[in-house]
């Protein structure tokens, strides 16, 4: 073999995949769907010197490879779920457009990607505004139904809601299975409002026990879901939406097993 024909990736190529890899994980790791995933990182590569960037998107992992001059480098990386953080997303995409601006160079974007911490509010004040917007669902849920205004119907969703999401913040913390954590959460949702059906503290308690489990509805995995398979990322697509129904059935699992502890159908 002649050595000198041997084709060998330069370091700043190796570091311009990497960081190509390290945005676009960060991307599917907080929510981004697949076709802003694929935008950013090949406008990162461009933006860094590279003459053309190949993206390959998966459910749990991205294939990625750099070209330059002939050369080819490419890597692999796997996807594991952060949760959904549109600040992460936000901040990777700002990282692009300075790159693209030449104000950030290829160190400059590792520090950059490096220094994104996901900003998240308290899980207090998360929990809190759960609850008021389940509180103002079961609100609509008895005007939809001509009913007059039942304060305890809106102190017991809020309570219920409230709870579950702070357990379900604090389940998340620990990196519990999103299923089991959404089966549980559910269960402790429902069983506190069935105690106002079984203590006759509400004048509506189907409103209450349907209205405080509206948080677990996995509206922005199957919003990213539909998006991807319109835009042609039909495995990502497919693989999102899958994740969404399971999350669903497990919701409805927890359900229907506070249901059956407390023998309350009144949702039913």
């Amino acid at each position: 073999m002649n050595v000198d024909k041997v084709t060998w990736v330069k370091d700043d190529q190796r570091e311009v995949t990497r960081l190509c890899a390290q945005a676009g994980l960060m991307l599917l790791q907080h929510g981004a769907e697949s076709a802003l995933v694929e935008s950013v990182v090949r406008r990162l590569g461009l933006a860094l010197g590279m003459d053309a960037v190949e993206l390959v998107l998966l459910a749990n992992g991205i294939t990625l490879t750099t070209i330059r001059g002939g050369g080819c480098h490419t890597t692999a990386r796997r996807n594991l779920d952060r949760g959904i953080n549109m600040h992460a997303v936000t901040e990777v995409q700002r990282t692009m457009l300075l790159a693209e601006e030449k104000q950030l160079d290829a160190a400059g974007v590792a520090r950059r990607l490096d220094g994104i911490k996901p900003f998240r509010y308290p899980r207090w004040l998360v929990s809190v505004m759960v609850g008021f917007s389940c509180a103002a669902f079961a609100r609509l849920g008895l005007l939809a139904q001509g009913a007059e205004a039942d304060l305890g119907t809106y102190v017991l969703t809020f309570a219920a809601s409230a709870v579950a999401m702070h357990v379900r913040q604090w389940l998340a913390s620990f990196q519990f299975n999103p299923l089991v954590n959404f089966a549980v959460t559910a269960f402790i949702a429902t069983s506190i409002a069935a105690q106002g059906v079984i203590h006759g503290w509400v004048d509506s308690p189907k409103i209450a026990m349907s209205a405080c489990v509206l948080l677990f509805v996995p509206g922005f995995p199957f919003i990213n879901a539909v998006s991807d398979m319109v835009k042609g990322y039909i495995n990502t697509g497919i693989s999102r939406g899958v994740m969404a129904v399971l999350l669903l059935l497990a919701c409805c699992a927890g359900i229907v097993l506070a249901m059956t502890v407390w023998n309350v159908w009144t949702w039913l």
